[in-house]
């Protein structure tokens, strides 16, 4: 037994000891894609579990260092998400563990972490519910002493063309004046049947499925309002892609949708209002992607808050959420 503890305690630690063959301080140095288990607090008090990867980052200070303790980080990571729910305390703490263990040799340290969050929503009309998934990163920094933290997040909805809904209302009526000649009494059962018939409705908008990628920097104080986030998101947009449907509800998501006819610049515009009203949010930036059906590409809008030095304007902009 001696003896093993002995060897081991003589084992070579080469990123102690040696000397890079080239000096010089790293911006970024760690682990990605670590697995861990992650636990979020509900609004409703439950504790919601999910997997995640996770990016651990400290800078190298030290020209003259060959690395950083790799393990170290890994070994933070384990012991406090495994064990504890996210929240803003925590990663603070996690970033604080991270700089302790490197004190000689770091000054900033990052942590990444990246999951699905699934949460239960209800049916439009019908006594249903179903479970939607919605990507989720989480960035945590601590740069000489300053906290900061930025939620990224995912919402996929629907969008109505109104450029397309108009044109095929000019269709509709068109084909309406010659079934029904100028001059001709009207019979109201006979235009019903024709409004309910595919002769009648003879063109429809295109829709397509659609996604607003957001990210916010949080004010210090709160905790994390990912579902209230969400839901504001979703609120603006007004057609939100449904889970469990029934017929009433595909209905009544009919209707949303024609109630909402959205361009990208449109649904840009909406999620950029709901977000500048939080007072949780420092800065955001929203990117509305639509998945057009009539073209083999996309329909791209993004906006920010517009504060100097912010999002606005850096290269950024085009970085996707995953």
């Amino acid at each position: 037994m001696r003896s093993s503890e002995n060897t081991v305690r003589s084992m070579p630690d080469v990123a102690n000891d040696a000397r890079p063959h080239v000096a010089g301080a790293l911006e970024w140095v760690g682990m990605g894609e670590i697995e861990v288990p992650i636990s979020l607090n509900s609004p409703d008090g439950r504790t919601v579990q999910s997997g995640a990867r996770v990016t651990a980052y400290v800078n190298l200070t030290r020209p003259e260092a060959r690395g950083i303790h790799m393990s170290r980080l890994y070994l933070h990571v384990d012991k406090s998400l495994s064990n504890e729910p996210l929240t803003p305390c925590s990663l603070r703490r996690l970033l604080k563990d991270f700089l302790d263990s490197h004190a000689e040799l770091s000054d900033r340290a990052l942590v990444r972490i990246r999951f699905d969050h699934l949460v239960r929503r209800r049916a439009l009309v019908s006594d249903n519910s179903g479970w939607k998934s919605y990507p989720v990163m989480l960035t945590a920094l601590m740069d000489r002493g300053h906290f900061s933290l930025e939620l990224a997040y995912e919402v996929v909805y629907s969008s109505t063309c109104p450029c397309s809904a108009a044109l095929a209302r000019q269709l509709i009526q068109e084909r309406f004046g010659e079934d029904f000649a100028r001059g001709k009494t009207l019979d109201y059962d006979q235009v019903l049947a024709w409004l309910g018939s595919e002769q009648g409705i003879c063109a429809t908008p295109h829709s397509q499925r659609s996604s607003a990628e957001v990210r916010v920097k949080l004010v210090q104080g709160f905790d994390f309002p990912l579902i209230e986030l969400i839901d504001r998101v979703e609120d603006a947009l007004q057609t939100p892609v449904q889970t469990a449907v029934k017929r009433v509800d595909e209905q009544a998501f009919a209707r949303l949708n024609g109630e909402n006819l959205m361009f990208c610049e449109d649904a840009a515009r909406r999620v950029q209002h709901a977000l500048d009203a939080d007072e949780r949010i420092v800065d955001f930036w929203v990117r509305a992607s639509h998945y057009e059906s009539l073209h083999p590409h996309n329909a791209v809008a993004v906006a920010t808050k517009g504060l100097p030095g912010g999002y606005s304007g850096g290269m950024d902009t085009f970085a996707p959420l995953r």
